[in-house]
């Protein structure tokens, strides 16, 4: 029994845990579940709730398609840059739904739970943009099973209403960008350390905005 209840923990099987929190630490009922939401105790991955302020939902904004990417970019940058103070980055991820649950949340993968737990502890008395940051212990190790497949394909029928993540993705420009800021940096503080360096972070390249 116990290695049933093991193999179905987190599926759509679970009558118990949820699935949708399991799978994309968040969920349209939130508080409201009837199922529970296992909250980790250790975890890879960070979740800053609501982080990302998109200015394409805001009504009053009157930027074109490329205002808005570069605008992402320079968030996007900035704080890739930030989680490198705490520890290697494997992945990060923004949301660009536009559901409660999930709009703006952006997550962080690092490689060793010490750097995910560092960032925890110290983002947590820290503001962005004005704005008090939260910060929390995920549950999503593999985020394609938390992204919307259809999202990258011939298009989801749900847009930005989709319960699964709909991924919003940096330039083709900065990605490389950062993944080359990213590899001279592991160079100079060595690829293995978990603790984080006293090396300098990857520094912006981009303007802010």
């Amino acid at each position: 029994m116990a290695n049933y209840l093991a193999s179905i923990f987190g599926t759509e099987q679970d009558k118990v845990n949820c699935s949708f929190y399991y799978k994309i630490g968040a969920c349209r009922h939130g508080d409201r579940c009837s199922r529970k939401h296992v909250k980790p105790s250790y975890s890879q991955t960070i979740l800053l709730p609501n982080l990302y302020q998109n200015p394409a939902y805001d009504p009053k904004s009157k930027m074109n398609p490329q205002q808005l990417q570069n605008h992402f970019d320079a968030f996007y940058e900035d704080f890739w840059c930030e989680m490198c103070k705490y520890g290697e980055i494997e992945e990060v991820v923004v949301c660009d739904n536009n559901n409660d649950h999930l709009i703006g949340n952006v997550y962080a993968r690092f490689k060793y739970e010490e750097s995910a737990q560092a960032a925890c502890d110290a983002l947590n008395s820290r503001w962005y943009a004005g704005r008090p940051i939260y910060c929390e212990l995920s549950p999503v190790t593999d985020f394609r099973e938390a992204c919307c497949r259809l999202n990258s394909g011939e298009g989801c029928v749900r847009g930005g209403f989709c319960n699964f993540i709909h991924r919003k993705d940096p330039s083709p420009e900065l990605d490389r960008e950062i993944e080359l800021a990213t590899k001279k940096w592991l160079r100079l503080r060595g690829r293995d350390e978990k603790s984080a360096s006293r090396s300098p972070t990857p520094e912006p390249t981009r303007k802010r905005f």
